[in-house]
């Protein structure tokens, strides 16, 4: 994953790179190290933001579901 991917991902998720370090457990020194030409971005990154967002888009619909059905319970 080139660094640019890196950031467009961070954006679709809503996350600052600070929010995603501390969400994955590593120093944003880390993270913006792969800024630079000859660190390129762990392999590992994309496949966690890909759940990430699979994450929360699925927390939204529980949440709605909840909602949903505490309306139907009253």
């Amino acid at each position: 994953m080139e660094y640019e991917e890196f950031k467009s991902l961070l954006k679709q998720n809503k996350l600052t790179m600070r929010s995603f370090a501390k969400l994955a457990n590593i120093s944003y020194s880390t993270c913006s190290g792969w800024s630079e030409e000859s660190r390129k971005v762990s392999d590992w990154v994309e496949p966690f933001l890909t759940l990430y967002s699979e994450n929360q888009r699925l927390k939204a619909l529980e949440d709605t579901m909840k909602e949903m059905f505490s309306k139907f319970n009253k």
